[in-house]
């Protein structure tokens, strides 16, 4: 492909076309130019899982520090995402340790599962649910806002919250209405949570919310709330939306395919991790992480200049052809050695990538991947004749945060 031919198909890419399915725009951009400069959003895309890993793992060449970043913008900062360094060393110090795997295991059941059951109560005795606003996501929200503190607030609120507060976060093309939308209700959670926040001040607890103030510090001192504050709402974005969105895709995949949902009602304990593996690797919920070149660089035999913003493409990566073989089809056993399917190709299999990769790699991966688990595990044991409503067929949007809007299915 020349250069030209290059150029005409970046400038020629739209938002509009991106929410409607990347994934086509993404392969094309593997094949003929792995790192390219996209006008309608403002980024280089890095789109091959080498490349994206290197990205991710290079903050020397590649700052998460943004001059221009709609994540600060929303949110303000400084954030765990958006800072290298003494700071960002800082706010990882401040994460609760609840969220480190080993600890994960020893809770994460008690507390997702009776949620989980609560909810899928509410859809008993009924024929058809639509399972992202009604199951997937009251589960994700209520289930890390019980960690945080903040489930008395109620499903409902959370869930606008990270929906109104994403739409500032994927404002790459810079579209007024979408960044007063998500600065306004980063203004309302400020008021929300600042009586939560005085009380925490004054007499911390287990909550999350407490730890960002409180772990590690000296007796009697707390963070500023201005440093924790915006590291906050990360988690109230992607920490609540990713394992309801990353549980709606891996359920679309997993009941588009008989043999494959039949398998795992044979054996949930056996299969369902590769289930929440491949969804996340089928359409990464989250799908960049962005930095900024610190100097002029070359990736993928193209430099990127000084300064420039970055869209490291996980949700591309994770469908790289040279890492995963057929990469657009679900396929929960290219991740199990041993069971005579065929596996990922190369004969390695390469790690997913939807939680970042290198110091950035999200905290609550492990919280998140448990939570994913144990709500298909409780929906296919109580529905178990679940499938999809033919008539209402999985509706995905979004590249930069995606997921099934709707995904009606048939109890």
């Amino acid at each position: 492909m020349g250069q030209d031919a290059i150029a005409e198909f970046a400038a020629s890419v739209t938002v509009a076309e991106l929410e409607a399915d990347p994934y086509p725009i993404y392969a094309r951009l593997r094949r003929e130019a792995p790192v390219c400069y996209i006008p309608a959003v403002r980024l280089w895309f890095v789109t091959r899982y080498d490349d994206v890993e290197f990205a991710g793992t290079h903050p020397e060449l590649f700052s998460a520090d943004l001059d221009d970043s709609p994540v600060d913008h929303t949110f303000g900062s400084p954030t765990i995402l958006t800072v290298d360094g003494a700071p960002h060393l800082e706010l990882r110090r401040s994460l609760d340790s609840k969220y480190r795997p080993k600890h994960v295991n020893g809770y994460i059941d008690d507390l997702v599962r009776p949620v989980a059951e609560q909810v899928l109560d509410g859809l008993a005795g009924r024929d058809r649910a639509e399972l992202m606003a009604e199951y997937l996501e009251p589960v994700s929200v209520l289930s890390l806002g019980t960690v945080l503190g903040v489930a008395h607030l109620g499903a409902g609120r959370l869930r606008d919250w990270f929906w109104r507060l994403h739409l500032g976060v994927i404002n790459f093309e810079g579209n007024p209405a979408r960044a007063e939308a998500g600065a306004a209700c980063s203004r309302e959670i400020d008021e929300v949570l600042g009586p939560l926040f005085d009380r925490l001040e004054a007499s911390p607890d287990d909550s999350t919310i407490s730890h960002l103030l409180h772990s590690g510090m000296p007796g009697g001192a707390c963070r500023a709330r201005d440093f924790v504050m915006p590291t906050l709402k990360v988690i109230l974005l992607g920490g609540m939306q990713e394992p309801g969105h990353a549980g709606g895709s891996a359920l679309a995949g997993l009941l588009a395919s008989p043999a494959q949902l039949s398998a795992v009602r044979d054996d949930p304990a056996g299969l369902l991790p590769a289930v929440v593996e491949e969804g996340l690797r089928w359409v990464s919920p989250i799908g960049t992480q962005t930095r900024q070149a610190v100097t002029g660089t070359e990736l993928g035999g193209t430099t990127i200049p000084a300064g420039a913003p970055v869209g490291s493409l996980v949700s591309s990566a994770n469908r790289d052809e040279t890492k995963f073989a057929d990469p657009d089809r679900f396929d929960i056993f290219r991740h199990r050695p041993g069971t005579g399917h065929r596996p990922a190709a190369p004969a390695h299999r390469p790690a997913v990538l939807a939680f970042g990769a290198g110091k950035h790699f999200c905290a609550g991966h492990a919280f998140s991947r448990a939570q994913v688990r144990i709500a298909l595990e409780a929906l296919l044991r109580r529905f178990p004749r679940l499938a999809l409503d033919p008539a209402r067929p999985p509706e995905f949007r979004g590249w930069e945060f995606r997921a099934p809007r709707r995904l009606d299915v048939l109890l």
